[in-house]
């Protein structure tokens, strides 16, 4: 959510905004914003001025009083009982523009960085660098769900037959390699200097507002029925909104945190054979990292965590590359983003396997966390977050990198400690 007195004073940058990611259609919100501030802010002075003629008119009431003179005391007391009336519509006046500009300003996108590249969706991205030579071997990679079936570590007919389409489940050395990257995944980023968490993976209604658009949670969150709960989409939801209503000392800022959780999410529109297997699912484990700093550090740490998950995943011998999201591809709280994407041999092509974010400001405004500068000024502080690993969609990637001729699953050398020392999955 952005400052009201920015859109106030920059009314033409904030359209231009709008129109860089190609949402014409909330152009009108900016006018009627600054339409609703105007009569606030009038409905607040006359509120003012009124409150300040009664407290003039009590002090005489009281003089009247000392004097005898209650019959001209009566008068003013009408007066007084006058302005109160008046007064409560103003009040109520007040809370309705309020709430009208909150609607508002709650789906005006973020001013997005001007290095993001112009472009209405997704196909309009820019790859930034690759890491490692990708490489497709010169014998037949089969889809992942036979590969893992091959090797007796998935039941997908299972899980239709409990929860539906979306789920899955995962046994023998499939499950213990998708717990052995997690457990990996915790350590690689504690040992980078993050704190570890496990949240609550159920957050408040305000939570989930505070942290996405209502775009984003329409297509995503799951509602627990007669409660204001919902499931987590991932960490950084519950991570972000520990912090809801704080004012952080400048001197604890970073906060570097790495979470664990499992995610759920609904996954509207999910279509085509890349879908099926557990590319897009329902139900799925991540390790997360996030940060909470100064606003003139933000930048520093989106590179720095990007650069996180490129070196994980190399680690693991899986070439990766990122991909700088263009601003129609952007949500609305974003100021800049990119994907890192992992190397497919089966497919020749690279897929997402994480996102990394820089929210400017926009989450801590919607959840008011502050944070008390040495100076005594409070400011809006900066977060960001950024996938380390999620499995199992990741598993594909892995699985298709370090599968062998004889059908194995070579275990790079990172790993084979969280895999009791294991070299191979063989069947």
């Amino acid at each position: 959510m952005l400052d009201l007195r920015f859109v106030r004073e920059n009314p033409e940058i904030v359209k231009q905004n709008i129109r860089n990611k190609f949402q014409d259609q909330k152009l009108p919100l900016v006018d009627e914003v600054i339409e609703l501030d105007a009569k606030s802010r009038a409905a607040k002075q006359e509120a003012d001025d009124l409150r300040n003629k009664r407290n003039v008119i009590s002090k005489q009431i009281g003089g009247l009083m000392a004097k005898g003179q209650k019959a001209e005391a009566e008068e003013l007391k009408k007066q007084v009982a006058d302005f109160g009336a008046h007064l409560a519509e103003l009040e109520a006046k007040e809370t309705e523009y309020a709430e009208e500009i909150r609607k508002r300003m709650m789906v005006i996108p973020n001013i997005i960085d001007p290095s993001v590249p112009i472009g209405k969706d997704d196909s309009e991205n820019v790859e930034n660098e690759r890491f490692g030579e990708p490489v497709v071997p010169d014998f037949e990679i089969p889809y992942h769900t036979d590969i893992m079936e091959r090797l007796h570590g998935i039941d997908l007919d299972a899980a239709r037959r409990v929860a539906g389409n979306g789920f899955y489940y995962l046994k023998g050395n499939i499950a213990r390699l998708h717990s052995a990257v997690l457990s990996y995944a915790r350590d690689f980023m504690i040992n980078r200097g993050f704190t570890y968490y496990v949240p609550p993976f159920m957050i408040r209604s305000d939570v989930v507002t505070g942290v996405m658009s209502f775009a984003e949670m329409e297509g995503m969150m799951y509602k627990i029925e007669g409660e204001d709960l919902y499931l987590i989409g991932t960490s950084e939801h519950s991570m972000i909104g520990s912090f809801i209503d704080q004012i952080i000392p400048e001197a604890e800022l970073p906060y570097t945190l790495t979470s664990y959780s499992p995610c759920f999410r609904k996954e509207k529109g999910a279509h085509g054979i890349e879908e099926r297997g557990v590319y897009r699912i329902h139900q799925f484990e991540k390790q997360e990292m996030i940060v909470v700093c100064k606003p003139e550090d933000s930048m520093m740490w989106y590179d720095r965590l990007w650069k996180n998950t490129v070196d994980f995943f190399r680690t693991l011998d899986i070439p990766v590359r990122t991909l700088e999201c263009c601003s129609g591809d952007l949500a609305d709280l974003k100021v800049k983003s990119c994907d890192v994407e992992a190397w497919s041999p089966r497919q020749k092509k690279y897929f997402e396997v994480g996102s990394c974010s820089n929210l400017g400001d926009a989450q801590a405004r919607r959840l008011k966390i502050r944070v008390a500068g040495e100076n005594g000024n409070k400011y809006f502080a900066h977060t960001l977050n950024n996938t380390v690993v999620a499995p199992p969609r990741m598993l594909i990637a892995f699985l298709e990198n370090n599968l062998q001729a004889d059908g194995s699953i070579r275990i790079p050398e990172a790993l084979r400690p969280y895999m009791g020392g294991m070299e191979k999955i063989t069947e």
